[in-house]
């Protein structure tokens, strides 16, 4: 595979890796050199767009209850040896203490978790009961002003908050989301493909970085062949049975054309033409090496193979 290819991210005038690498319930639960190793791998195969979060300890073992993931992150960062400028990281807003932290509080509070200065993509969840939409969209675009931010995106928005946020920010003057994290697979779908979600993306300018792209691990195709798994337990709820019938039908698909269900997964959504990259997490360097596989798996796929991909998971 050449050069890992790029994508702007929408009107910013920032260009990400189209495959970013996330830490959610990640680093603090593997072993340091484990850690290390895949921000090495990440690295070096060209990814240079780190997504990072602040959530509550699990384990029963971090120093604080709170945050520590992003003090893991900040470490292992510092110890890739990354230039800041070369790569662009993003964090989320999460209001969970408003009105008693505003943005500005929280994202300080997660700058000096990681050992940062700045983020260069703040994410916010929607606004919390009591905080209006427009202060939040007044807060969140002044942390541009004071630099603690280069750009702003959505964390699962509904197309009528993007709409309503997007005519806030150009109402003070301001740039409007460039990104929205959206849940994106062959299992779900309508959060990026309803019509009103993609007119209200293309009027902000907005593109989306699509998450949970393998549905939890089941279109790895591990399931399928009977491997075990922490989603091994749920095979029999209906909640997921949608999901490890499309698992079967992407295992059989690729089996029949000696790929990886993985990477084609990954394909599904990097075809789609909003989306700027699709974010994944690992605990081993070679996932990243096996998730690289969809970049020549989309250059190299007819439209007739595209159309099939979609197909699967449409029947049941």
């Amino acid at each position: 595979m050449g050069e890992l290819p790029h994508r702007p991210l929408g009107a910013s005038g920032i260009s990400v890796s189209c495959l970013s690498l996330g830490s959610w319930r990640t680093y603090e639960r593997i072993p340091r050199e484990d850690g290390l190793a895949v921000m090495r791998a990440a690295r070096e195969s060209g990814i240079d767009f780190l997504d990072d979060a602040r959530y509550n300890d699990e384990t029963g073992e971090a120093p604080m209850p709170t945050g520590h993931s992003e003090v893991v992150f900040g470490e292992l960062f510092r110890a890739t040896r990354w230039a800041r400028d070369e790569v662009t990281v993003a964090n989320k807003l999460w209001w969970e203490f408003w009105p008693d932290q505003s943005a500005a509080d929280e994202l300080d509070a997660s700058l000096g978790r990681m050992g940062l200065d700045h983020v260069d993509l703040i994410y916010t969840e929607p606004p919390p009961r009591g905080l209006e939409l427009p202060e939040l969209v007044e807060q969140v675009t002044a942390l541009i002003s004071d630099g603690k931010a280069r750009a702003w995106g959505l964390l699962n928005w509904t197309p009528a908050q993007i709409e309503w946020g997007t005519k806030v920010a150009d109402s003070l003057g301001m740039p409007a989301p460039c990104a929205a994290q959206l849940p994106y697979s062959l299992v779900r779908r309508d959060w990026v493909e309803d019509p009103n979600q993609v007119d209200a993306l293309r009027d902000a300018g907005a593109s989306v970085v699509a998450s949970y792209t393998l549905a939890g691990g089941t279109l790895t195709g591990k399931y399928a062949a009977g491997e075990s798994g922490r989603m091994a337990d749920s095979r029999d709820d209906p909640d997921w049975q949608h999901a490890f019938k499309t698992g079967d039908e992407l295992r059989k698909f690729a089996d029949e054309r000696g790929q990886s269900p993985a990477a084609l997964a990954l394909v599904f959504a990097l075809a789609n033409p909003l989306v700027a990259s699709v974010l994944f997490g690992a605990t081993r360097p070679q996932q990243i090496a096996q998730n690289l596989e969809a970049i020549d798996l989309l250059n190299e796929m007819s439209g007739e193979d595209l159309t099939a991909l979609r197909q699967l998971g449409t029947r049941h």
